[in-house]
């Protein structure tokens, strides 16, 4: 079974959800068979490469102040209560992250995707750390253990560019406006961040119609007769 999860590294909703499908896959029997695959969604790409501060971004949106105490500010109490902490969702700088995602693909290639894409999302939210240019993403890649002169290629030469384009218009296609967004088994999708109970029963409903249980079939007539291991028999009697 296949869940693609559709984030973007400065999204406080995704690094959440991140946390989230790993408890409920902990939680789940199967969930050593399910494959997870990161996909890019880039939320602010025309930021400026030296960060602005969330309060900042709230400012350059137009949206009210309150936003920080509405919706922020409840994302940490939330991170909190469910074991992520600290989660800094007000306290830091946000960049474009085109940077970050050519280092999460070639981490990809690599066979470390999903491992990356959490460690990447504690260091933003965790620390406040800062992942816009290609010093701070590379410094990050060769303490997560990426080859640096790797990941300085990836970045260097733009080869990841086309896949995290391409990522981004098939959420768009698939119905996406934002992120997070998951996509289960190509069957159907979750828009949003939504609870570790409410992801597990998806999960188990993904799974569910990707492996039915095997039913008998139905009877369309009456049998003259039939033979078994202990006998063959007609329907008054048994040879």
């Amino acid at each position: 079974m296949k869940i693609e999860f559709w984030s973007d590294i400065v999204c406080p909703y995704c690094g959440l959800m991140d946390h989230r499908l790993h408890q409920a896959l902990d939680r789940f029997p199967d969930g050593d068979q399910v494959q997870v695959i990161h996909r890019s969604f880039q939320l602010h790409p025309d930021l400026p490469r030296e960060g602005v501060s969330q309060r900042e971004l709230i400012k350059m949106a137009g949206a009210p102040a309150t936003t920080v105490d509405r919706v922020l500010r409840p994302i940490e109490r939330a991170a909190k209560a469910e074991g992520l902490t600290p989660y800094r969702a007000v306290d830091r700088t946000l960049g474009p992250t085109d940077l970050a995602h050519d280092v999460l693909a070639y981490a990809t290639d690599q066979g470390r995707g999903a491992e990356i894409w959490t460690a990447m999302f504690r260091a933003h939210f965790g620390q406040a750390r800062k992942l816009w240019t290609a010093g701070e993403v590379l410094d990050f890649a060769a303490e997560v253990g990426l080859d640096r002169a790797g990941s300085a290629e990836a970045l260097r030469s733009r080869r990841y560019r086309a896949r995290v384009a391409a990522d981004q218009r098939e959420a768009q296609r698939l119905g996406a406006r934002g992120a997070p967004f998951l996509v289960f088994n190509g069957r159907f999708a979750v828009p949003g961040a939504i609870g570790v109970d409410d992801l597990l029963a998806v999960i188990a409903k993904a799974w569910a119609e990707s492996h039915p249980t095997p039913q008998p079939l139905p009877v369309v007539a009456d049998a003259e007769g039939m033979c078994a291991p202990d006998g063959c028999a007609v329907p008054d009697r048994t040879i």
